[in-house]
């Protein structure tokens, strides 16, 4: 009868491999955000530390240099006078340049709009597509950061069309509104009747109507700095 032999648990195991693989599946189970600062430490040192147990030296780091983004922005030679060699520093490089492009990135894909000059520069590019008569929409979070820009939802009333702009506000998680008019051909006042009702419907749900603009041939107009809204 030929011998057979019990399937080895490595998250069972002792020592810095067994340690390892626990983490490891830690991560996967519960998700990385449950990890404290100097677990999050001792597995980025994985990769540079492969035959040792980093917690020790996770927590003697941290403490060292008082807290995990100190640790990541600590120089060479502080590093390496706290006993790290060179493959364990190069894996510790790695998470601020990570954050840096990411923060790049969702500064790309979700501008700022928290003042005239940004707003302008915006719809600089946004009008480049803009049909005539169209109300765009800008949702904004609690930085005013770009959440999207759509046009505004069709609609046989205004309160029909107000409804459906406060349910993707809500839906988007957004605290605050810009629309503006792409070359409107309805009167000022017609337009800032619409307005003042969109502002109205808003406040109710702590939305705020930062403004409404005209577009059209030369920069664009606030209807909120010409007391139409």
């Amino acid at each position: 009868m030929a011998n057979t032999y019990p399937r080895i648990d490595l998250t069972r195991g002792t020592g810095p491999q067994g340690h390892r693989a626990r983490m490891r599946a830690r991560v996967l189970n519960t998700g990385a955000s449950t990890l404290a600062d100097y677990e999050i430490l001792e597995m980025l040192l994985f990769a540079g530390v492969p035959r040792k147990d980093t917690k020790p030296l996770a927590k003697g780091l941290i403490g060292h240099f008082g807290s995990l983004v100190e640790v990541f922005r600590a120089p060479t030679q502080a590093l390496r006078a706290a006993g790290l060699k060179d493959d364990a520093i190069r894996v510790l490089r790695l998470p601020g340049v990570a954050a840096e492009r990411l923060a790049s990135s969702e500064q790309r894909e979700r501008p700022t709009l928290g003042n005239w000059d940004q707003l302008v520069t915006y719809l600089d590019q946004a009008l480049e597509g803009g049909i005539s008569g169209q109300l765009r929409l800008l949702y904004l979070d609690n930085r005013n950061r770009l959440l999207a820009d759509e046009t505004a939802p069709d609609a046989d009333t205004p309160t029909e069309r107000n409804r459906a702009i406060a349910i993707r506000a809500l839906a988007l998680h957004a605290t605050a509104l810009i629309g503006f008019y792409v070359r409107p051909t309805e009167r000022p006042a017609d337009l800032s009747q619409a307005a003042r009702q969109l502002d109205f419907a808003m406040r109710p749900l702590s939305i705020t109507l930062h403004d409404v603009l005209i577009t059209g041939e030369g920069p664009p107009s606030s209807m909120r700095q010409g007391g139409l809204l």
